[in-house]
């Protein structure tokens, strides 16, 4: 009997690979998480609190929708529905924000624990 064997890769390898993935992957201590698509209700929730904090903070701050990384650890990446950075530094990432002003998840009832 063959045994699954868990795959870590580290988070150089996790950022090279989402540049080029046909789907987006959260990365949690080694470990790779691919992402569901969205319903209706949670895309119209998280599309409305875009456009409107866009519209409040334009030219003042940088609000990215769903595909834009949040770096809260060394080994933890995930993306947020709605994120807004303020800080000038976040302008030299490309592919993930480091110093998030707010974060918004839209919660459902099959990730609520989890998010």
């Amino acid at each position: 009997m063959n045994i699954a064997q868990k795959l870590f890769i580290t988070p150089e390898e996790y950022l090279e690979g989402e540049k080029v993935a046909k789907c987006r992957h959260e990365y949690v201590d080694g470990e790779i998480f691919a992402m569901a698509g969205a319903s209706d209700a949670h895309a119209r929730i998280s599309g409305n609190a875009f456009a409107h904090l866009k519209a409040q903070l334009r030219r003042k701050c940088s609000i990215y929708m769903s595909d834009m990384k949040v770096n809260v650890s060394e080994t933890k990446y995930f993306y947020l529905d709605v994120l807004v950075t303020c800080d000038k530094r976040d302008l030299q990432q490309n592919y993930s924000k480091l110093y998030p002003k707010l974060l918004i998840e839209v919660l459902s009832s099959t990730t609520e624990a989890y998010d």
